[in-house]
């Protein structure tokens, strides 16, 4: 049985700096045919893209290290490395096509310039209170592949370091909480049960 829209009944721009904080009062109509009021806080900072790259031959993939605020502010005063996270490069559309902005995050990050990448699904990533929409990618490389430095724009405020590590590797630092970044869980949980179905 389909869902009816809601009734919007008001919204408020909170902020509009580096995203847009809305305020939304609006109605649902619960499953027992009742509209009930709300209202819910959505913050805007556009949709993205990520990309894992993976080399058959040696079976290693491209992660990166940047600093990201909010993991700081809500991590423990005396974790390791407070703040920094091991990433797949990924970046905000911007108004382009996925694929071309993944293409281009790719080299901007990671100093790579690949052929075919692959479309794996889009997912919300915090449904609760972030519009974000992200499209994951995956895309063969192989060492020749390298064109520049990587690293990521300076007038963005990215210092990225770019780090080559065994499948294996990637995958046990999941389990071990070196790697807790939603996004690259998924792309190399993806990888390896693609890789396990090959076997």
């Amino acid at each position: 049985m389909p869902h009816d829209l809601p009734r919007l009944i008001a919204v408020e721009t909170l902020a509009d700096d580096w995203g847009v904080l809305k305020k939304t009062t609006f109605e649902l109509r619960r499953r027992d045919g009742h509209w009930q009021r709300q209202t819910r806080e959505t913050y805007d900072r556009g949709d993205g893209a990520v990309i894992l790259l993976f080399d058959p031959v040696s079976r290693r993939v491209v992660l990166t290290r940047q600093f990201r605020l909010p993991v700081f502010v809500n991590s423990p005063a005396d974790e390791d490395e407070r703040g920094w996270l091991i990433e797949a490069p990924a970046g905000l559309l911007d108004a382009a096509a996925p694929e071309a902005r993944i293409r281009a995050e790719i080299e901007e990050e990671t100093g790579f310039r690949v052929g075919a990448v692959r479309k794996v699904f889009e997912v919300f990533m915090s449904p609760g209170s972030v519009t974000e929409r992200l499209h994951f990618f995956t895309a063969s490389y192989a060492p020749g592949d390298r064109v520049a430095a990587g690293g990521g724009s300076v007038a963005e405020g990215e210092d990225i370091e770019v780090l080559e590590l065994p499948l294996d590797e990637a995958l046990a630092m999941i389990a071990s909480g070196a790697i807790r970044d939603a996004k690259t869980i998924m792309l190399l949980q993806h990888l390896a049960l693609a890789e396990r179905a090959a076997a």
